[in-house]
């Protein structure tokens, strides 16, 4: 999978734009819409480090932005030997926008783990709680 998935190679292209100046903790993301497209992210950092933005959620809101609503996949690649999974806030995010989908980690030259959102968030906060 690691060498053929269009949206782990994606996840990698994506990386390469990332704007970490800081960390250098370069970080790329690809999510699948419900039609196969491919919408990718990449982590930006900034000076003032809480207007930071994951790789994660440049992704989702590019997607969002774009009327895309409905996703099944979402990759996030960083360059480490072991999985690097969404921090809390983009668990959230992905929680809220795309709801249970398959999360692929991996790295530069491989998968390093395949989840299922639930596994990673499994109490999260979503509008059902709202009574809504």
């Amino acid at each position: 999978m690691a060498g053929s998935d269009p949206l782990v190679a994606a996840a990698r292209r994506a990386r390469e734009h990332a704007v970490a100046d800081f960390s250098h903790f370069k970080v790329g993301a690809a999510l699948e819409t419900g039609t196969g497209e491919i919408i990718t992210g990449c982590n930006i950092e900034n000076a003032s480090y809480g207007l930071t933005i994951c790789a994660e959620r440049v992704a989702i809101f590019k997607a969002l932005s774009e009327g895309k609503r409905a996703f099944t996949r979402i990759v996030v690649v960083a360059d480490t030997p072991s999985p690097t999974p969404p921090c809390g806030a983009c668990r959230q995010i992905i929680w809220e926008f795309c709801g249970d989908i398959k999360v692929i980690l991996a790295n530069l030259t491989e998968v390093t783990a395949t989840l299922q959102m639930k596994d990673l968030l499994p109490l999260p906060f979503d509008k059902s709680l709202l009574g809504l």
